[in-house]
């Protein structure tokens, strides 16, 4: 039973159910998901392959920082960093659980959404991973694999990566700097005594910091719009209203904690604007669920 404790803390299952929610609700969103003649079949599919692939690139970030792991407290009771687990055995459960991850999706969907979430565990296992000692750079680099689950979604349903997929990554690139660089301010004694640089000011938490979470997340009200420009989502009904209504209450909700942080510049503020943009996104997402186009 303790092993299995490990082996789910491994994997860190609260994150990695966020990433796939991601990816589930852009498989959702496609035209082509509703020809599967088991749509729930489909999707519990992608969810186990989602969370495969995910867990896999969180293992080896754990086996990767089990030194920087033991030295935070938040941190220092996972299983590599805490000595329950063996460095060897930790690198096993990642290459099983993402080799075996990337085969279901690219089986039972297609080897395009096999090849993306192999490209996503690469991206963040390889490059973000080991960047973050190095550059602020890092998260925008991990931005990019965190991104990625919207693309793997939307390729799981429309067999390529059209429009609709590279709106819905756009979202969620952009949502992960307010995120994470409230994260980071919270967190920013631990990362910094153990060398994360992930602010993009060295000096640490400075306003310049709080000003840049305003600009990404005035830039996501473009984007989250953009749906009901192409045709993805719809505003003509009275669900595309409500639709319509609640990303536009979402987008003003994230601006407003950012706003907040860049007034008070306090860890109070920074930890509203993470457990903000932890509700902004599903209501976001929901919202686009509720106003999807109707097939023609």
């Amino acid at each position: 039973m303790k092993k299995i404790k490990d082996y789910l803390q491994l994997m860190k299952p609260s994150l990695s159910i966020m990433v796939v929610f991601s990816s589930i609700m852009s498989f959702a969103l496609t035209k082509g998901s509703e020809d599967y003649v088991s749509f729930w079949k489909m999707v519990l599919l992608l969810f186990a392959g989602g969370m495969l692939v995910t867990g896999s690139a969180n293992a080896i970030n754990q086996v990767v920082e089990k030194d920087t792991d033991a030295q935070m407290k938040r941190t220092s009771t996972r299983p590599v960093a805490a000595g329950r687990m063996s460095v060897e055995e930790g690198w096993a459960f990642a290459i099983i659980t993402g080799a075996i991850g990337v085969f279901v999706l690219g089986y039972y969907f297609n080897w395009l959404t096999g090849g993306l979430a192999a490209f996503s565990l690469f991206l963040y296992a390889f490059i973000y991973t080991p960047l973050k000692k190095v550059n602020s750079i890092a998260v925008l680099m991990g931005a990019v694999p965190g991104a990625l689950p919207c693309l793997i979604g939307w390729a799981a349903g429309d067999d390529k990566l059209s429009i609709g997929g590279w709106i819905l990554f756009a979202f969620q690139f952009f949502w992960q700097f307010p995120h994470f660089w409230a994260i980071a301010w919270v967190a920013h004694r631990d990362y910094s005594a153990v060398g994360f640089k992930l602010l993009p000011a060295d000096e640490g938490p400075t306003k310049f910091t709080a000003l840049q979470t305003i600009v990404y997340s005035l830039l996501l009200v473009p984007v989250t719009l953009l749906p009901f420009f192409t045709g993805m989502c719809s505003y003509e009904d009275m669900q595309g209203m409500i639709g319509v209504g609640l990303i536009i209450l979402a987008n003003g909700f994230m601006i407003g904690r950012c706003v907040n942080l860049y007034r008070n510049m306090d860890v109070p503020s920074a930890r509203k604007v993470m457990f903000g943009s932890y509700m902004y996104l599903p209501v976001v997402m929901l919202a686009m669920l509720l106003s999807k186009a109707p097939l023609v």
